[in-house]
């Protein structure tokens, strides 16, 4: 064990030498104190915390702060949380507020979230969010979300930037998209029963870069139903390189 943490410090030492991120998993939980027989709510955060170059990784850890309010909420907006045990707590406090107020309804509210960093090069970092919420319903809601950062400075990257010319690569991927899911070229997009607005090809909300290449999410509402679950499509870096601006 002494020879585990000494080769971690050794690790952290060189990376503040050679000024590189270093990620740290941090986890919190939080559950109800409310008497409950099963599905007690709760809820699970894991994420990867940026350190060792202060500046840069303050900013990444805002952001993925900011995301995570979007996703941790009950009500019309965010909470007002400025930190993770914060966040959860108002998580708990808005079920324990519900249950008060109908104290004969049964309510199995969780939430679990789940980060890691998906990709990292010199040009481009990729943290990646699973998110599940679960607040009342016939179901709850799942998801992927990606964020996109330039590991040089911390600033995040916005969809719009990732290409040198989107609207060139929003017609090679419709391409792509359509012999994938075997929609032919002449019928609407949706003509096998997805549910694109106006019935136009989109990029999805969610790009990630992975290993094998440029992966387009989209999740479950964004171009299907719920019932027939996310869309994807990846595409090799043999394929789109000439469309990225970070490579």
């Amino acid at each position: 064990m002494k020879h585990f943490i000494i080769y971690t410090l050794l690790l952290f030492s060189a990376a503040q030498c050679s000024n590189e991120l270093v990620f740290e998993e941090e986890s919190f939980q939080k559950k109800t104190t409310m008497p409950c027989k099963e599905n007690c709510p709760s809820i699970s955060v894991k994420i990867p915390v940026a350190n060792a170059v202060p500046v840069v990784a303050d900013s990444i850890n805002k952001k993925v702060f900011s995301v995570m309010k979007e996703i941790i909420y009950f009500g019309e907006k965010p909470y007002s949380a400025t930190n993770y045990d914060s966040l959860l707590a108002s998580f708990i406090n808005s079920y324990e507020k519900l249950q008060k107020e109908f104290p004969n309804d049964k309510f199995g509210w969780e939430a679990d979230i789940e980060g890691n960093v998906k990709y990292q090069s010199d040009a481009i970092l990729n943290i990646e969010i699973k998110h599940y919420t679960y607040t009342g319903g016939a179901h709850g809601y799942q998801g992927l979300r990606s964020l996109l950062f330039d590991p040089n400075t911390g600033k995040s990257i916005s969809n719009e930037e990732l290409f040198n010319d989107k609207g060139a690569f929003k017609a090679f991927a419709e391409k792509k998209f359509r012999a994938k899911y075997k929609i032919p070229a002449n019928k609407s997009i949706n003509a096998t029963g997805l549910m694109f607005e106006k019935e136009k090809f989109q990029l999805p909300q969610n790009i990630f870069y992975t290993d094998k290449g440029l992966l387009l999410y989209y999740n479950s509402y964004e171009a299907a139903s719920y019932a027939d679950g996310p869309k994807e499509l990846l595409l090799p870096y043999t394929e789109v390189n000439d469309y990225l601006a970070f490579k």
